[in-house]
């Protein structure tokens, strides 16, 4: 597949793809459909979208899928009936929003798919998200080096069974350790205890952490697929008194997590901008739909990978972001 690595200029999306025009957007509807708003990161990603198009002087619809894949379907199927002719998805399911996708692009409307991803088969303009493998990649080395020398009892905290960018951001930090620890020395050992679910959000975390925690009570490494769910198992140790296990995450660089890292309660994050991703599948989406987007577009355009910790947060942390 054919791939794409932005610039890293976080805010300033018009330097990668250029500015869309409000006249050559004039009569455009857009429907920002997510599957969830329960964590910041969505709640920051839906609201860039909205302002991008609202600046390009779209008419704009939203709609939270709640985390349930049959509600997110009814969604887009709701806002394709109502003659959206671009819609910006995040799927709750790879699979599952194919056909919904497939029939908003046979009624005319173009789909960008943002930060999750859906199956290739489906008939979209693009998928716009950060590198979750490469993200997962550095946040695995720098464990690594953190550990080196220590067994690593390892619980994880996972998002939603089925979700693709679960999985990529997990097993690009497994990569990354093997990696590093050979680099290292010599070898790679480390166990993974346990698996908890945690929906993305911090109460998820904290009570998925809690369980873990019960029957892994020698945990000394926690790897949260997303920055949400860590600082939810921050509080399940703060809970019982754990002050010396380290905490990470795969990707996001939430402020709540980039203030941990700040304050050296928690190891690293991989980058994850939700503003620099909307924004680019809302200005891909109007190119798409006035007839100025390139005919060999690639499917799939990613965001620049970093792993953020203490050395490098202070380029990162924003103490009035959104997210």
């Amino acid at each position: 597949m054919k791939t794409l690595s932005l610039s890293g200029c976080m805010l300033a999306v018009a330097c990668v793809l250029g500015t869309a025009g409000s006249a050559s957007a004039a009569d455009c509807k857009v429907g920002v459909a997510m599957y969830t708003l329960s964590a910041p990161y969505f709640a920051a990603q839906q609201a860039a979208a909205l302002d991008q198009a609202k600046k390009a002087g779209c008419e704009v619809s939203t709609s939270d899928g709640q985390n349930d894949m049959n509600k997110q379907i009814a969604d887009v199927e709701d806002m394709v009936a109502k003659g959206v002719n671009l819609l910006i998805l995040n799927p709750r399911d790879p699979e599952g929003l194919v056909a919904a996708a497939n029939a908003a692009t046979a009624a005319g409307v173009k789909v960008v798919v943002m930060d999750s991803s859906i199956n290739t088969s489906a008939n979209v303009v693009t998928q716009v998200r950060s590198s979750n493998d490469q993200n997962g990649y550095l946040v695995g080395q720098w464990l690594a080096k953190r550990m080196q020398g220590t067994p690593m009892k390892i619980a994880l905290l996972s998002g939603s069974q089925g979700n693709e960018v679960g999985r990529d951001r997990r097993l690009g930090v497994f990569k990354g350790v093997v990696e590093g620890q050979l680099t290292n020395e010599g070898k790679s050992t480390f166990e993974v205890v346990g698996q908890g679910w945690g929906s993305w959000e911090q109460e998820g975390g904290l009570k998925a952490m809690e369980d873990l925690l019960t029957a892994h009570p020698d945990v000394n490494v926690v790897i949260g697929e997303n920055d949400s769910m860590a600082l939810g198992a921050m509080k399940a140790l703060e809970g019982v008194g754990s002050t010396d296990v380290l905490v990470l995450a795969a990707a996001d660089g939430q402020k709540e997590a980039l203030a941990a890292i700040k304050d050296g309660k928690y190891g690293a994050t991989g980058l994850n901008d939700p503003d620099l991703v909307a924004r680019t599948a809302v200005d891909i989406g109007l190119k798409a739909l006035d007839g100025t987007l390139e005919a060999d577009f690639p499917k799939l355009k990613l965001t620049d990978p970093a792993v953020i910790t203490k050395d490098n947060v202070d380029k990162y942390y924003r103490a009035d972001a959104v997210f």
